[in-house]
């Protein structure tokens, strides 16, 4: 599967962006998809995960009310929606697959991943 991340920007404390990724190549089979961002300094982190059909969600906590992730797989694209950013949330966002999503906070968990677009909040 080949990921191509995008919707990334420079957005003001409070704003909203909506990151998309769209996936080609082995679209048929049922995989799980993450998001993940890096901080300058930091090492790659969780943000949201979803199960193949959907009917699963994830977020780390410190954006729980604020981001959404969701799918729709008849355009073979993941979202996240991106809600009251703040100036922490400046980051490269990375898309990933995987499998199965047993361990979805892990990076292991993925087999795949996208290039990163960056998400920039001025304070």
């Amino acid at each position: 599967v080949q990921l191509q991340a995008s919707g990334g920007g420079l957005v003001q404390a409070g704003g909203s962006l909506r990151l998309s990724c769209a996936a080609s190549g082995r679209t048929g089979s049922r995989y799980g998809m993450g998001w993940f961002r890096q901080a300058p300094g930091k090492e790659r982190e969780f943000v949201a995960a979803i199960s193949w059909n959907g009917r699963n969600t994830y977020v780390v906590d410190s954006v729980k009310g604020r981001f959404t992730i969701s799918r729709d797989n008849a355009k073979n694209t993941v979202y996240l929606q991106m809600n009251s950013l703040k100036p922490e949330d400046t980051a490269v966002y990375y898309c990933a697959s995987g499998k199965t999503l047993s361990d979805y906070e892990f990076l292991y968990e993925y087999e795949s991943w996208g290039q990163g677009t960056k998400v920039t909040v001025s304070s």
